[in-house]
């Protein structure tokens, strides 16, 4: 018996294996494709995809010395980093408030907040540009910048409140016989004590904010203000007959979001599982 399930456990595991490794290939292989497209020209992408360049192109470093990339990765950079400061800020503060405090109405609010994660996002399109042209906020980063937050509040709210409930009420009780307000045991405490989950929210607001392409599309008409996104899709119509020279524009957009992911995974981690570390 001890020998069957020894077998059995072997097998699950040989399984587990081939298909953690098929699935590494899906995702490695496209992207190395890309990488090494972009050091090509067309002529070897059509006769050797896969193959190292010969010779190599400078694709990359004809974007990089354009301005029209730099200038959208600093508005991309701008939109993502503002739009993260304020959702986690309110977020924070609201689910401090939902955590911490019984009041009337307190869980119709958090479902009002859980029924925002089922509301698509193309829907309110329309109605959202009308809203925006009123405000007069279309050519403007805050167009893009406060319906982000908006929109990533439900979210952001739902796993910080989750995780201020895991910190013990004696803490609070010690804080306030210390002789802290509310707001102190909050600015004081709570939120050095919830930086996993702090970092973890603002890793998923920075990375939706920054693939985010429908609405820069539609809220910026002045190509000044175009974010990555919309500039890969401009830049894919413009040089359609270039494939290489899209690749290299494409794996350079990336690039930030893919660094920056790996920098933060760490607490990424750690914030989704709820570690709190005092």
């Amino acid at each position: 018996m001890t020998a069957t399930a020894s077998r059995a456990q072997r097998t699950r595991s040989v399984v587990l294996h081939l298909v953690c490794i098929a699935v590494g290939v899906l995702i490695v292989v496209p992207v190395y494709f890309g990488v090494l497209g972009g050091f090509k020209d067309n002529g070897q992408l059509s006769t050797n995809p896969l193959g190292w360049p010969d010779p190599w192109v400078g694709n990359y470093l004809e974007i990089l010395g354009e301005g029209v990339f730099w200038r959208q990765l600093g508005n991309s950079v701008l939109i993502a980093v503002s739009s993260t400061v304020i959702v986690v800020g309110a977020a924070a503060m609201a689910a401090f408030v939902f955590a911490r405090y019984a009041f009337r109405g307190r869980e119709f609010l958090v479902t009002l907040f859980a029924i925002g994660l089922m509301f698509p996002f193309a829907v309110a399109i329309l109605p959202l540009f009308v809203l925006l042209r009123g405000m007069g906020l279309l050519d403007n980063p805050l167009g893009v910048i406060l319906p982000q937050a908006a929109f990533g509040l439900p979210i952001t709210i739902i796993i910080l409140r989750q995780f201020f409930r895991t910190i013990p009420a004696e803490v609070e009780e010690a804080a306030v016989l210390d002789g802290c307000s509310s707001f102190g045991f909050f600015w004081r405490v709570l939120l050095p004590m919830a930086r996993p989950a702090l970092a973890t929210v603002s890793v998923l607001a920075i990375v939706t904010s920054w693939n985010n392409f429908m609405l820069p599309l539609v809220v910026f008409s002045d190509q000044s203000w175009w974010t990555l996104p919309v500039g890969v899709q401009a830049f894919q119509g413009q040089y359609a007959d270039d494939t290489a020279r899209v690749l290299a524009y494409v794996v350079l957009s990336m690039l930030p979001a893919l660094g920056f992911y790996a920098v933060a995974e760490r607490q990424l981690i750690g914030g989704l599982t709820g570690s709190v570390k005092g």
